[in-house]
């Protein structure tokens, strides 16, 4: 077994801590206890099929989609994982309407959480990689009380931390404190999640391009030329690939290891794309950009995007930053 995977992800973070002589330690707890929670999740997921908690609750979430148990069963564990210990002022989750208060008999802390329970819960059924996306940011709301709504609606470059956890073949916590990217692997003989992804760093230029080309009539005149420019193109002798899961935790992992393009765009049904800014774009923008790459919504970076709502929505490209300062060119001259 190679040195790297005896640390610890508990480990891993007491020893950042170390190197912030301000720290005061909260930020090291909040990261402990997900991944804690993470670990319940995974464990849930893997017995899924076992326990009937697959299928749907037969409710709707606000952006009316059909709630399935499972995400109701990691959105219910992770505020139950975090509403104590006194922490944060709010938290927001993907499958809640509105802003989640803590229980008045807490104390309020100074950080926002801000998740996205299980990504990419319609592959559930299908045993495809799924995933968990958080990230942190301190509150701006003056005074020690309750947070507000303006507390979770902050551009992305103010994240203190962000990260997610993908449950597939093996269970993967990736996250960056704003200093490197680092993922971890649940070994599950040890119940611990182990050092496996060191300082990762998304490659310069990768040749695979991930994106439902089943839209592609609906795609604007210039990303579908740099689609055919790719179809056409070789990298390193060989041709770009097409690689689509359709859980955008799963596809910005791969992309964050093996570099190329991630794309989510806007539609002629969708002007605004199908992701949440809030919940998803942020904080795996913020890990891409950790990890050396490029993240926009086709004209502007993604982290300088001021919310408007929770659930807003956002085209996104992420990836590689060679290859996305290519789709960039390629999406200015259809402007021209």
């Amino acid at each position: 077994m190679p040195l790297k995977q005896f640390m610890t992800l508990p480990r891993h973070i007491l020893e950042g801590e170390k190197l912030h002589p301000e720290a005061t330690g909260e930020l090291s707890a909040i990261l402990l206890q997900l991944g804690l929670a993470a670990k319940v999740i995974s464990l849930e997921v893997n017995k899924a099929g076992l326990v009937e908690i697959l299928g749907f609750t037969g409710k709707t979430n606000v952006h009316g989609e059909d709630v399935k148990k499972l995400d109701m069963f990691a959105h219910e564990m992770l505020i139950r994982a975090m509403d104590h210990g006194g922490h944060f002022c709010v938290m927001a989750s993907e499958e809640d309407e509105n802003i989640i208060h803590l229980p008045p008999h807490q104390k309020i802390g100074k950080y926002v959480l801000l998740f996205d329970p299980l990504d990419g819960s319609s592959n559930i059924e299908a045993n495809v990689s799924i995933g968990t996306i958080f990230s942190i940011y301190k509150r701006i709301s003056k005074g020690d009380g309750p947070g507000v709504i303006e507390d979770c609606l902050q551009p992305g470059f103010k994240q203190v931390a962000a990260g997610y956890i993908v449950y597939g073949p093996s269970t993967i916590f990736v996250y960056s404190a704003g200093h490197g990217v680092y993922g971890f692997t649940l070994d599950p003989a040890f119940g611990e999640f182990l050092l496996s992804h060191d300082n990762i760093k998304i490659p310069a230029r990768g040749r695979i391009y991930s994106i439902n080309e089943g839209n592609y009539n609906s795609w604007s005149r210039g990303l579908k030329k740099y689609i055919k420019h790719l179809q056409a193109s070789k990298f390193e002798g060989k041709p770009y690939q097409l690689r689509y899961v359709g859980s955008m935790v799963a596809d910005i992992h791969r992309t964050l290891l093996y570099g190329g393009t991630f794309m989510y765009p806007g539609d002629k049904r969708n002007p605004k794309g199908k992701l949440r800014l809030v919940y998803e774009c942020n904080p795996l923008s913020f890990i891409i950009e950790a990890a050396g790459g490029v993240a926009i919504d086709g004209e502007r970076r993604i982290l300088e995007l001021t919310p408007s709502s929770l659930h807003e929505r956002t085209p996104i490209f992420a990836g590689s930053k060679d290859d996305i300062e290519l789709l960039k060119k390629f999406l200015d001259e259809e402007k021209e």
